[in-house]
């Protein structure tokens, strides 16, 4: 099946993720505490929650592999969601420690300027972290891997994360050592927002959410194949990586089962071809009959 195929490259994506963040959470905590940047510390510590997020979406992947069993007709895709959310709550953990620990060095009677190569190892950093979101960005849009998407967002707000800590050691340099204080503060902010924009989506998607805009656009698709006379509803909802479409459409009562059958191919063609949408599920209904339509009278 070429969801399981798909999502075993998204696997591959997380894997590169965990390897990234595991180099440059070691360099950026070794190298902050040598030079005794705080906002570099806090990176190094936020890509920590994100070696254990990246993990709990590769473990999610993994399950979402396996096929359909008795207690789970419809697979288990689901549960790279649920490793998305988990992911998301701890990120927010380590977010709000980042924050605590900020904001008590904010109050501390001694402070000692960072050192200036601890700003080259932040930007280093980014550029690492953006070329990784660029990566997974890429596979996540060509699989439709939403797992993988959250995987990419995150990495996108590293890369802003660690040039925030550059900035702020830049700006101690210059007499302000509790500029690298603020930054820190900066970096478990932002950690906090990636955390909450996660688990928003994830939970929308969980409570079977689904865009108003997309749906309407299938709608909109739909009315104009050829033999469907009139839509009577359309529903969607996201399983894991897939999207299922339900469909209820009204065709002309005259047609036989085969022809009526012609026209469900053929929305599911659409489907396919304009929203890349596979899994669609078309009910046929007898639309309003007119009697002798040549007819004068």
């Amino acid at each position: 099946m070429n969801a399981y195929d798909d999502i075993k490259k998204g696997e591959r994506g997380a894997w590169i993720s965990i390897a990234a963040y595991l180099v440059l959470s070691a360099i950026k905590l070794v190298s902050g505490y040598s030079f005794h940047s705080s906002a570099l510390i806090a990176d190094g510590f936020n890509n920590v929650t994100d070696i254990i997020a990246s993990s709990a979406i590769l473990v999610g992947l993994k399950i979402s592999r396996k096929p359909p069993d008795s207690d789970h007709a419809y697979g288990h895709f689901r549960a790279e969601t649920v490793a998305v959310m988990v992911a998301s709550f701890i990120m927010a953990t380590v977010g709000i420690q980042v924050l605590i620990e900020a904001v008590r060095g904010l109050y501390k009677g001694k402070r000692v300027a960072p050192d200036p190569l601890s700003a080259g190892v932040a930007l280093f950093s980014a550029a690492a972290m953006f070329v990784v979101y660029m990566y997974n960005r890429k596979l996540a849009k060509k699989i439709n891997n939403q797992g993988l998407m959250a995987a990419a967002k995150d990495s996108l707000s590293d890369t802003f994360v660690s040039i925030g800590a550059a900035i702020g050691i830049f700006g101690a340099q210059f007499g302000l050592p509790w500029l690298d204080r603020v930054a820190a503060i900066g970096v478990g902010l932002l950690i906090c927002k990636t955390a909450y924009d996660i688990f928003k989506d994830t939970t929308h998607r969980l409570t079977d959410g689904f865009d108003v805009q997309q749906l309407n656009d299938m709608r909109s698709s739909i009315s104009r194949v050829e033999g469907v006379e009139a839509i009577k509803d359309v529903k969607a909802r996201v399983h894991g990586s897939l999207v299922l479409v339900d469909v209820v459409i009204a065709v002309d009562p005259m047609l036989n089962v085969s022809e009526s059958h012609e026209i469900t191919d053929r929305i599911e063609e659409n489907m396919a071809n304009s929203h890349n949408i596979l899994h669609v599920h078309v009910h046929v209904e007898p639309g309003e009959r007119i009697e002798n339509r040549d007819s004068p009278f």
